[in-house]
């Protein structure tokens, strides 16, 4: 099978300071509210080790299976301004593909740009790239609607 490879970036501004942000973006029990692609799909934290050279592992997918295992591994961590780590999703024992993500956090106003950086690898043939995207894209969907559910409870 080829190598097929991709990168992309994504951007959100959302309403919290940049240090509240960080701290949902790496939070175990926030990332696990708002990590999953899509709202059918739970993120389950098995370990958490927010440091560099830290490692993470956690696994995805329907709430009676979630069979789909991330090995994330932390290798910069500039609190709240970035951070950058690797991902390799596992299904079945089999690897299907590595990313480097590059997290940005800027101050914009009382709230926070957020620009998300990925880089790519798929040894499972190019529809992983797009499916891996969509991933992203609907992760930072959830995390939109989860901050501003912070934001209103503050409010409430």
């Amino acid at each position: 099978m080829s190598l097929d490879t991709s990168s992309f970036n994504l951007h959100r501004t959302l309403p919290l300071s940049p240090d509240r942000l960080w701290e949902v973006m790496t939070d175990p029990k926030h990332r696990e509210a708002w990590g999953g692609p899509d709202a059918e799909t739970v993120l389950v934290i098995d370990k958490a080790d927010l440091r560099v050279g830290g490692q993470d592992r956690h696994r995805c997918g329907p709430a009676d299976a979630p069979d789909f295992v991330i090995d994330t591994r932390w290798y910069d961590l500039a609190a709240p301004d970035r951070a950058v780590f690797t991902e390799t999703l596992i299904i079945g024992g089999e690897a299907l593909c590595t990313s480097l993500v590059t997290y940005s956090l800027t101050a914009a106003g009382t709230g926070t740009d957020l620009g998300v950086t990925v880089a790519v690898s798929s040894f499972s043939g190019p529809e992983t790239l797009e499916d891996f995207k969509q991933g992203w894209g609907g992760g930072l969907d959830n995390l939109e609607s989860h901050v501003a559910a912070m934001v209103q409870a503050h409010v409430n």
